[in-house]
């Protein structure tokens, strides 16, 4: 028993040391002037499984997370709607050097695992490995408190707002993006360290379109 704490206590202290190799990444404040107009975007909007070799700019990424569920108003609401207001979506990104949360409120990405984990948002398929981002979309249930009887429905339905968001961007700006719900959830959820209660339901690869 003595032993298999002590195996334990390592396992989270390497885990704990992965995650401290990364550095909070402060991203730029959104460049809200950018794209398409909303019916040019719905008109462009498709599904692109192919990525050009180049990593995303610093700039491209804030506009892309914000978009997807960034604060625009004063009162910490989001881009995109939740049930009851309950927030429970938030954002993983996947990038090569490691996998970070997306922080509305600071603006940041905070550090959650190095490494690079692509192949875990791929769940066998390759293409996904291409891409410099995936953002994976994890629903907190407990946020909905005791309406456990339309938790799961609600959680789906806020997903798919946000990933709606992802794709219409993408389409606005000229990014390459493709929604998605195949993933290892097994291998995500131990890698970014989420409870029972923390659900992987979508993803989404994106990068520029490979000319």
């Amino acid at each position: 028993m003595r032993k298999l704490s002590f195996i334990f206590i390592a396992l989270l202290l390497i885990t704990t040391m992965q995650a401290q190799d990364l550095k909070t990444i402060k991203l730029n404040a959104p460049d809200k002037s950018r794209g398409s107009s909303v019916m040019k975007a719905l008109s462009d909007r498709h599904s692109d499984r192919e990525y050009a070799a180049k990593e995303l700019s610093l700039q491209d990424l804030s506009d892309l997370l914000w978009a997807a569920n960034g604060i625009n108003r004063p009162d910490g609401k989001r881009t995109a709607p939740s049930a009851l207001n309950k927030q429970d979506i938030d954002i993983y990104v996947i990038l090569k050097a490691g996998a970070y949360r997306y922080d509305a409120q600071a603006n940041s990405l905070q550090p959650v695992a190095k490494g690079d984990h692509r192949a875990a948002v791929a769940g066998g398929q390759e293409f996904v490995k291409s891409a410099p981002v995936s953002l994976v979309l994890v629903s907190d249930l407990s946020r909905f408190g005791n309406m456990a009887d339309h938790t799961k429905l609600m959680a789906a339905v806020d997903a798919g707002i946000v990933c709606q968001n992802i794709n219409v961007f993408c389409a606005s700006v000229g990014l390459a993006t493709v929604p998605r719900a195949t993933m290892d959830q097994a291998a995500l959820k131990r890698i970014l360290k989420l409870t029972d209660n923390q659900l992987p339901i979508m993803n989404n690869p994106v990068g520029y379109p490979q000319k």
